[in-house]
């Protein structure tokens, strides 16, 4: 299996889990306020989504500055663990432009060494991207997740 496969292998396993972790339950999808908002970004195909406290909290989520690689190819660098993989194997990562507020980032992954995904293309140096909890958030975004 190769790292692509697993990483959207554990992307749809991990629904199940965030939505427990998340206090989701199989009654009324009315009940208990919503442990995020989602908003378009004006002029953008993306959205910025808002989590409450509680559900930051739940997820544990975690972040990573972008770095620069230092030799000046202009490349960037950010922990592999940042890298999604979509359905049709493109890459992408979540970016944290303020407290408990993510927005997806395309990227290009021009290779990996040692845990760290060397960027083509990629979000600016010191950019905050998620390296733990990323597929969590995934899930509550597109898994339809409420909070109890």
């Amino acid at each position: 299996m190769t790292a692509k496969h697993a990483v959207l292998l554990a992307a749809f396993l991990v629904v199940p889990v965030l939505a427990s972790a998340c206090g989701a339950t199989g009654g009324d999808e009315g009940s208990g306020p919503s442990p995020l908002s989602i908003t378009r970004v004006e002029g953008t195909n993306k959205d910025l989504v808002q989590l409450t406290t509680r559900a930051s909290e739940r997820l544990a989520i975690q972040t990573a500055k972008v770095r620069g690689d230092g030799d000046g190819s202009q490349r960037t660098l950010i922990p592999y663990a940042a890298v999604l993989y979509d359905p049709n194997g493109q890459t992408w990562t979540f970016t944290s432009p303020r407290n408990r507020a993510f927005l997806r980032a395309d990227i290009v992954v021009d290779r990996v060494e040692n845990g760290t995904a060397i960027l083509a293309k990629g979000p600016p140096i010191g950019t905050p991207v998620v390296t733990v909890g990323a597929t969590e958030l995934w899930g509550a975004v597109y898994g339809g997740i409420k909070e109890d």
